[in-house]
């Protein structure tokens, strides 16, 4: 039988070190009506989601303002806090307009990396 001794021990660190980046943007269009009450969207259901994820997280506020800016989304969640997740529900073509507002900025500034827009 091998001893295995302090020295041998392998520690692993795993830390997150946010960076400037939009690393989900996805639109859920036309989901079902019992979709929207599960994901706790009630009174939202007039067509799409969007869903952003953003690091920073306080740039979820940044990416909600532009994403309002640019068409007629109503913002249903915005967490700054922890996770810099926002979710807006429109239309289709509103959600869709909004998610591109956000990622054309995004794209406009050279020290934030981004995402392609994903559909369902």
């Amino acid at each position: 039988m091998e001893k295995i001794t302090l020295e041998d021990k392998l520690r692993i660190v795993q830390e997150l070190v946010p960076g400037k980046q939009i690393t989900l943007a996805h639109i859920i269009a036309n989901p079902d009506e019992s979709f929207y009450k599960a994901a706790g969207l009630e009174g939202a259901n007039n067509g799409a989601i969007g869903i952003v994820n953003a690091s920073p997280a306080e740039f979820a506020l940044i990416a909600g303002d532009i994403g309002v800016k640019a068409s007629g989304v109503k913002i249903a969640h915005i967490d700054y806090h922890d996770s810099g997740t926002l979710i807006i529900t429109g239309t289709v073509s509103e959600v869709q307009s909004a998610l591109s507002a956000i990622i054309d900025y995004c794209r406009s500034k050279p020290d934030i990396t981004v995402c392609d827009i994903t559909k369902t």
